[in-house]
């Protein structure tokens, strides 16, 4: 069984490549147009594997031509898709635009990955087996929150990326023990105009918060104080697309492969950075040789306690 369970979404990603966001009634024209396997949590799942994660997919697509290429895509990159379903529904598609500036903007129609379903019993046996669960909103969130608290009742460590952000269940964020959401996720979720303000805020409640910010790096804070902040690895960027997602895949794969929690951060850091120079989402993720080049030269997080990620089961 694996290590690490992801739960969550699969789209395909429709990305076309423009200099600017057009003007409403605006027709303009872009300069490429290509189709990429995505979703936040195919994303997560590959960004674990392509490092070393022995990772599980469960998921759910329809019985289209994106389906079909969704899990080929995930049993490429070693991905267990045992746990990816079929069901009366389109595959989901992510709209995507890039500009120039590596910027991007998004519009996600969630077709099969809207379909309400229950655990089934495969499911509740691969999350039981494994030592980590993660999870996103791209799903309905009756079945993320059911999973997580499954999950942590079971002493699996639950890794939460709140995107997009929802109203949540009552003591949702309690059954929670690795959240990372980027700056503008966690002041929404935290109700707080400042992202240092949010993670303090959330880490009231979580085990441990980790705010990515992009080009600013990522704080982590831990029991209402921040612990530690890793910087960002310098590159110039392409498409920051799935960089958030490869941050979270790699940090979990490299806890679960037992790193540091100090060293994990820093193997993310760069791992995502490397995701921004390349087209894509799924596409961009690097490989664990990539990563482990680059790492030596790589600043460390600064003001981080020693230890690793706390579960709390």
């Amino acid at each position: 069984m694996s290590s690490i369970v992801v739960l969550g979404s699969a789209n395909m990603d429709l990305v076309v490549r423009q200099p600017r966001l057009p003007n409403p009634g605006e027709t303009m024209f872009g300069s490429s147009f290509d189709t990429v396997a995505g979703g936040k949590g195919l994303n997560q799942a590959i960004a674990a594997a392509r490092v070393g994660g022995e990772v599980a997919f469960l998921g759910a697509v329809g019985g289209d031509a994106f389906g079909a290429a969704l899990r080929q895509t995930l049993e490429d990159s070693s991905v267990d898709v045992s746990g990816v379903v079929l069901v009366e529904r389109p595959t989901g598609t992510a709209h995507i635009s890039v500009l120039d500036g590596g910027e991007n903007a998004i519009v996600v129609v969630p077709d099969a990955n809207g379909v309400e379903l229950p655990l089934d019993d495969a499911q509740r046996a691969a999350i039981l087996a494994a030592r980590y669960l993660v999870v996103q909103f791209e799903r309905p969130l009756p079945l993320v929150a059911s999973a997580v608290a499954f999950a942590r009742a079971n002493g699996v460590t639950t890794v939460v990326t709140p995107a997009p952000v929802l109203p949540l269940p009552d003591g949702f964020l309690d059954d929670v023990d690795i959240l990372v959401p980027n700056a503008a996720e966690a002041c929404e979720l935290a109700g707080v105009d400042d992202e240092t303000d949010a993670a303090l805020a959330l880490s009231a409640r979580v085990g441990t918060v980790v705010v990515t910010r992009g080009s600013r790096g990522a704080l982590v804070a831990r029991g209402g104080e921040i612990v530690a902040e890793v910087p960002a690895h310098p590159v110039t960027p392409v498409d920051t697309t799935g960089a958030g997602d490869t941050f979270t895949g790699v940090l979990v794969a490299r806890l679960a492969a037992g790193d540091p929690e100090s060293a994990a951060l820093r193997a993310a850091s760069v791992a995502a950075a490397l995701a921004t120079t390349r087209p894509g989402a799924s596409t961009s993720m690097p490989e664990w040789d990539e990563v482990a080049a680059l790492l030596e030269n790589a600043v460390a997080p600064n003001r981080l306690r020693a230890g690793r990620a706390p579960s709390r089961g």
